[in-house]
């Protein structure tokens, strides 16, 4: 009867070649790769070297990888706040992240209303606590209390526009 290899009979990857695999799937931050890296077993000046040669050879970006997280998390609808606060997860300087927002080119509040036409489907709010339900939702997806203000009270304004 012959034996099924197991995990330990395979010969272990280098980090370099688990960070590769890692950013064939998608893009990664520094910080992350490090953070998997070290999960996997892998140490300090091992990983480190690793994710620096990846650097190099242009494999891994943390500028890159930034705008993708601003452009993705703008398109599934979530706010500034959001996606500042999950940069700053990723150690993005603060400086940077500023400048990756201004660049978006995002209508945070035409994203806003959108958000609530999907989650509510255009029903009007009824009252004052369903409206603070809304605002509570568009806070917590990561738009600026003026925002949210605007866009609860615009759609109010509209509910109001289809009763007439």
């Amino acid at each position: 009867m012959t034996r099924r290899p197991t995990n330990s009979d395979k010969p272990r990857r280098s980090a370099y070649d688990k960070a590769l695999g890692l950013l064939a799937r998608r893009e990664h931050s520094r910080r992350e790769l490090r953070t998997k890296l070290r999960q996997g077993g892998y140490e300090g000046e091992e990983a480190t070297a690793a994710i620096d040669r990846l650097g190099k050879q242009h494999y891994q970006d943390d500028d890159r990888f930034a705008e993708i997280l601003v452009r993705s998390r703008a398109s599934q609808g979530y706010g500034p706040q959001r996606i500042r606060a999950e940069l700053k997860t990723h150690a993005v300087p603060d400086e940077r992240i500023r400048q990756l927002l201004d660049e978006a080119e995002v209508d945070w509040e035409a994203s806003a209303l959108e958000q609530l036409r999907r989650r509510y489907a255009g029903k009007g709010a009824a009252d004052h606590a369903e409206r603070a339900r809304r605002a509570q939702f568009l806070l917590r997806r990561g738009f600026a209390t003026a925002t949210v203000r605007r866009a609860t009270h615009a759609e109010v304004d509209d509910a109001a526009d289809e009763i007439e």
